[in-house]
């Protein structure tokens, strides 16, 4: 991972960060990022670990409302992640996958069957064409991931890929499971 120079610059305070996005944001809506192009503030000294824990300083951020608020406020370009709002950006770290899906659901809307899953900060992504499931290469490792919204993904814990494991169905030699009306690939059975 290359080392990077933090730059300490004024940040707004978490209650005037929040009070900002509060206002940008229309009720019940996420803030509106794609539209928040401010320029570049420098990096930040705050990493998100493959296991979907954030940090800052080296310290686990515990408060689950901050970062479900920090979570708000990401955005990727390219291979970076920032947070971002009117008036600043500010670079971070992400090891593997912003998210960590960590529970899976089943339910049926409008007479579809759909499975959902819930990530740390209790948004929720349902396995569709929209949103399919592909793997990723890490080490020796192949992890299961999901985009979640605007380029930004979760990982499957491991407890929740054994669920779906469990759900899927041999198709012709490939393990899949179906979700809004999608057949989506597991792998192939040996």
């Amino acid at each position: 991972m290359p080392s990077r120079n933090y730059q300490l610059r004024p940040m707004l305070d978490p209650e005037q960060l929040s009070q900002a996005i509060q206002q940008a944001a229309e009720p019940g809506k996420r803030p509106p990022v794609h539209l928040w192009n401010p320029d570049f503030s420098g990096d930040i000294d705050i990493r998100i670990a493959a296991d979907g824990m954030w940090y800052h300083e080296g310290d686990p951020i515990k408060r689950l409302p901050l970062r479900a608020l920090f979570a708000s406020i990401l955005k990727r370009e390219g291979d970076d992640y920032f947070l971002v709002t009117p008036v600043e950006k500010w670079r971070i770290t992400v090891e593997r996958q912003v998210f960590s899906l960590n529970q899976m659901m089943e339910l049926e809307d409008d007479g579809v069957y759909y499975l959902e899953f819930r990530n740390e900060i209790g948004e929720f992504v349902r396995l569709d064409a929209e949103h399919p499931i592909w793997f990723e290469e890490y080490g020796k490792q192949s992890v299961p991931c999901i985009e979640v919204r605007d380029g930004l993904s979760a990982s499957l814990s491991r407890s929740v890929f054994y669920e779906l494991v469990n759900l899927a169905q041999d198709c012709e030699g490939e393990m899949k499971v179906f979700s809004g009306g999608v057949g989506c690939s597991l792998g192939k059975v040996y």
